[in-house]
């Protein structure tokens, strides 16, 4: 569930097809994202979730993976 909301946030603001988005994908490298990028997408996250994310831990998201991993986190 988290995933599928998370690709469609990550398609929208990177132009990319959400079949291209795999768990294992990094954000910069794989999809293409430069950091103003990722800063939309972590703001993004924000408001899909309805979560904070402190600075420190969205500068420490490499790949979608994590994202997940993160939103799950701060869900419990």
């Amino acid at each position: 569930m988290v995933f599928e909301k998370l690709k469609q946030v990550i398609s929208e603001v990177l132009n990319v097809d959400p079949d291209e988005i795999k768990m294992e994908s990094t954000i910069m490298d794989d999809l293409g994202a430069d950091s103003l990028d990722v800063y939309q997408i972590v703001m993004e996250m924000e408001e899909e979730f309805d979560i904070e994310i402190p600075a420190e831990k969205a500068e420490s998201i490499t790949t979608v993976e994590e994202a997940v991993e993160l939103i799950n986190s701060m869900l419990d």
